[in-house]
């Protein structure tokens, strides 16, 4: 007997990890567009290259014209469009049975990616909406129009490549040799601590960092707003401190949450994000022996 298999399509696949042209799109386990039984209406997408809906705090000026500026901040993305079943000559039902697997009511977000120009960007998202018209076409030879529309509570479109910096705690300069020489040489650090993370979108990106010991009271600084992460804990060798700015957890070695053990000078998780640009970091532990260093994972974002 033939061994059979199951894809599902639900799975929650890398970010545009099926996506070979321009015009197609990833929805966790379900490829859709050219070359798929699944073809994208003319008419596009809606809500994929604008700019998301937004809450301010801007306050009325109450003795003159206008408002004070506040802070603004984004609501969830909704990307819709319209999609085409195109099933291969008997094969509607298999068709059908894999669109509604794969958009489904769930709970957890999953991959929504999308290529245009050679740029493969990516949400994570859920299904709002899926209403697939039973008519008349769709009886007789089994092709069918589906509305779909996905809800991304993080409104922020991220480039699929993951970028990472790794750290190791910064080492004394080894200092003059006697007899002193002029120019005076104090030797060159080893290990500087510091690192550069770049951003090439146009949205702020929150990273995952984490901490390794042996190393006491770990910190990190962004030197451009100076923006600080602090801890007071003591990691030894094997300790990881993983700080998720997005979720605004601190967790050691994957369990036990350490968020209290923030110091006063440490700025909320939540603040901590990356601009355009480049986030010039610095590792300073107030302790460090070797093998403490400073991990830090991100993916540039888009508005």
């Amino acid at each position: 007997m033939a061994e059979t298999t199951t894809t599902t399509y639900t799975a929650d696949h890398a970010p545009g990890s099926l996506i070979t042209q321009d015009g197609q799109m990833q929805w966790a386990g379900l490829l859709m567009g050219p070359g798929t039984p699944f073809t994208v209406d003319k008419a596009g997408l809606t809500g994929w290259e604008d700019l998301p809906e937004f809450d301010s705090s801007d306050a009325e000026r109450p003795t003159g014209h206008g408002s004070w500026p506040g802070a603004r901040y984004a609501k969830p993305r909704k990307v819709g469009g319209t999609v085409w079943m195109l099933p291969e000559r008997g094969a509607s039902l298999a068709t059908v049975r894999l669109l509604r697997q794969a958009m489904a009511l769930g709970d957890e977000e999953r991959w929504l990616a999308v290529r245009l120009h050679g740029e493969v960007l990516a949400v994570r998202a859920r299904i709002t909406q899926r209403v697939l018209a039973a008519d008349r076409v769709y009886a007789t030879q089994g092709a069918a129009k589906a509305s779909v529309q996905w809800t991304a509570t993080d409104p922020r479109r991220y480039l699929t490549g993951e970028q990472s910096a790794i750290v190791a705690a910064p080492e004394p300069e080894s200092g003059l040799t006697w007899p002193l020489v002029w120019p005076l040489d104090w030797g060159q650090a080893a290990k500087t601590g510091d690192a550069g993370a770049e951003n090439t979108g146009s949205a702020p990106t929150h990273p995952l960092i984490t901490f390794r010991g042996p190393c006491g009271t770990p910190s990190v600084t962004e030197r451009t707003t100076r923006r600080r992460l602090r801890y007071a804990i003591d990691l030894t060798a094997g300790d990881e401190l993983v700080v998720d700015t997005a979720a605004g957890t601190v967790t050691l070695n994957g369990t036990a949450s350490r968020r209290h053990t923030a110091t006063a000078d440490s700025s909320p998780e939540e603040l901590f994000a990356f601009g355009p640009g480049v986030a010039e970091l610095s590792f300073r532990p107030d302790s460090a022996e070797a093998g403490a260093e400073m991990s830090v994972r991100w993916r540039s974002a888009e508005w």
